[in-house]
Formats: structure tokens, sequence, C-alpha cells
């Protein structure tokens, strides 16, 4: 898991539990994915950490490299992490250090 993704097993479950609470398993219309959810969100980590193309994943997962770029442009942005907001001072405290020197 390390290899392919950078992340050890309980990161690994933080992050599919993470997008199991954002609604990345999607609603249950319309056909069912062919990969279980665990395995779609290792696509996508294994896709942006090795830099493999859609058709090379495709044979290690056992699946069309049209479903692996389904699976990526649908979790891509469930595992996008939004910015984090910083108070407006602490841009001017860490400029301000620099300056005073």
């Amino acid at each position: 898991m390390e290899t392919f993704t950078g992340l050890r097993m309980r990161q690994f479950e933080g992050l599919l539990r993470a997008v199991r609470e954002r609604g990345g398993d999607g609603p249950r219309t319309g056909r069912p994915w062919c990969l279980p959810l665990a395995d779609r969100v290792l696509v996508v980590g294994v896709y942006y950490r090795t830099n493999l193309t859609m058709r090379q994943l495709a044979p290690l997962f056992g699946v069309s490299p049209a479903t692996v770029c389904r699976v990526i442009e649908r979790l891509g942005r469930v595992l996008a992490i939004e910015p984090v907001r910083r108070p407006a001072d602490a841009t001017d405290r860490f400029c301000g250090s620099w300056t005073a020197r």
C-alpha cells in the first residue's frame, strides 16, 4: 500500500472513511461500479502518486481504461483538499518578521 500510494494502511483507512463521509460512494442509482470503493480510492491514489497512465492502470485493476478515467474524474474531486484558510494577520506577521531584519 505505502509503495503505491505513499500512505500507511491506517492513513488509507482514514482517507477511505473521509471519502465515504463526503459522498464518494455516490448515489445508489444506475449501474453499480465494477470496483469497490476501497479499490477506486486506491486507483486514484496510485494514479497521482506514480503518474502511470490510465492505460497502464487498467490491467493492474482488471478494468478498462475508460473505467479508470471515470473513477479518477469522480473521486479526484472528492479527494481534493480544500486550502487551509489563515487569518489575514498571520500573513502580516510572517512578512513583517522578514522586513524587520
